[in-house]
């Protein structure tokens, strides 16, 4: 995949949803970048993840390439609370949430941080069966199911790419509903 991939995976979910977003996984800044392409100058966004070295070099990229665009790291494992505070317009989680067996439990209390009306983009292999290096993917329609669980919208299918290791890539959105009570 390539930077025009990584945006048309979440393009449709991100546009229009305001500026300030919170990404978990982040690693090297892959989707990172494509957040920050999409939501352009004086846009907001948080990026968390466990390695603080991709977090560095995610910094002299997302600095480099969209230098208007404010990329704040936060070194922390995202399963575990959070030392970062909302309301976010957006959370985005770009093959982060198929390391954990529940996907559901741990983006619970994340979503909270998403102002009522906002949207929760995720982007995951869409196979329910892992492997040792992907080991809890969910397919889009168990996304489904995942998304109800945490008190989501229907989700609505914005990208899908082929992937040579799990057949294919997809991106999500789903909103949180207007009248949640944070």
């Amino acid at each position: 995949m390539d930077h025009a991939d990584h945006v048309g995976l979440i393009r449709a979910g991100v546009e229009g949803a305001g500026r300030r977003w919170l990404e978990l996984g982040a690693g090297e800044g892959a989707f990172t970048l494509a957040l920050a392409d999409l939501l352009g100058p004086t846009a907001e966004i948080v990026a968390v993840d466990r390695d603080e070295g991709a977090l560095w070099r995610l910094r002299d990229a997302a600095s480099s390439r969209f230098p208007d665009v404010g990329v704040s790291v936060v070194a922390a494992d995202f399963r575990r609370t959070l030392p970062v505070s909302g309301p976010f317009d957006g959370l985005l989680a770009a093959n982060a949430l198929h390391f954990v067996p529940d996907p559901a439990a741990v983006l619970a209390p994340l979503a909270r941080l998403v102002r009522p009306g906002g949207r929760v983009v995720i982007v995951e292999y869409d196979t329910d069966a892992g492997n040792q290096w992907v080991p809890y993917p969910f397919s889009f329609r168990r996304w489904e199911g995942i998304a109800e669980r945490v008190g989501l919208s229907s989700p609505r299918l914005v990208g899908r790419v082929p992937s040579r290791f799990l057949g294919a890539i997809y991106g999500a959105v789903s909103d949180v509903p207007p009248d949640r009570v944070a």
